[in-house]
């Protein structure tokens, strides 16, 4: 058998290394997602009116809430938001940008969105994957990633007093269903979590950008006096 030349790159890396890059990519993707998440609240408090201290808070509870209520109802103590400080410190920062750069934030709406869709596919995804992980039925996984997904808008939108956006909006906690239920598909019929999670945030990515460029979305409840 050659010897390997000097200095060249082993074939494959470490399964301990491969591990690590992955978790460290899963990382980055989510601190973005957090980040993304964070700048919706910190958007709509801006426009609210709001003073420094309530940018901040409707930036984390749009970051993080729903994380927060998945890792609670799973029972994974303490929950990841608090445990790692980079998720609180993440969404502080989209939280002060948004106040001092606010017309430039305005003026990025749609890559925000672009973005936006891509925190729930990854968010709804890996919340699903969590949640397998803690012995919850696929069934209840599913709404656990789309609650992980969604439950930061909510949040943020009854700080304000308002309908959550995902109640009435283009297609987004349908998205993020769809997203996780691929994952859990997958776990019932012992497919690989890897590649199902991919699909799945492929799927969710996808539906939700084509309901934002198309303004797909479903009925709406309408009354009588709708139609006067």
């Amino acid at each position: 058998m050659l010897a390997p030349l000097p200095g060249a790159l082993p074939a494959a890396l470490p399964t301990s290394a491969r591990a690590f890059a992955v978790s460290q990519l899963l990382l980055l993707s989510d601190l973005l997602g957090t980040f993304v998440f964070a700048l919706s609240g910190a958007t709509l408090a801006v426009r609210y009116r709001l003073d420094v201290f309530g940018v901040l808070v409707l930036s984390c509870a749009a970051a993080v809430s729903g994380g927060l209520a998945r890792d609670v109802l799973i029972g994974a103590q303490p929950p990841a938001a608090l445990a790692d400080w980079r998720y609180l410190a993440t969404a502080m920062l989209a939280g002060v940008l948004t106040f001092y750069r606010h017309q430039a934030i305005e003026r990025m709406r749609n890559p925000v969105q672009v973005f936006d869709a891509f925190g729930l596919a990854l968010f709804a995804v890996l919340g699903t994957s969590k949640a397998l992980d803690h012995g919850v039925s696929p069934f209840a996984a599913t709404l656990l990633g789309m609650l992980s997904g969604i439950g930061g808008g909510v949040a943020r939108d009854v700080l304000v007093a308002r309908i959550p956006v995902v109640l009435k909006a283009e297609l987004y906690a349908v998205a993020a269903l769809v997203g996780g239920g691929v994952v859990a598909v997958a776990e019932v019929f012992a497919l690989p979590r890897g590649a199902a999670m991919l699909a799945g945030a492929v799927a969710c990515f996808g539906l939700r950008y084509m309901a934002i460029r198309h303004g797909w979305h479903l009925p709406a409840a309408h009354l009588p006096e709708d139609r006067a």
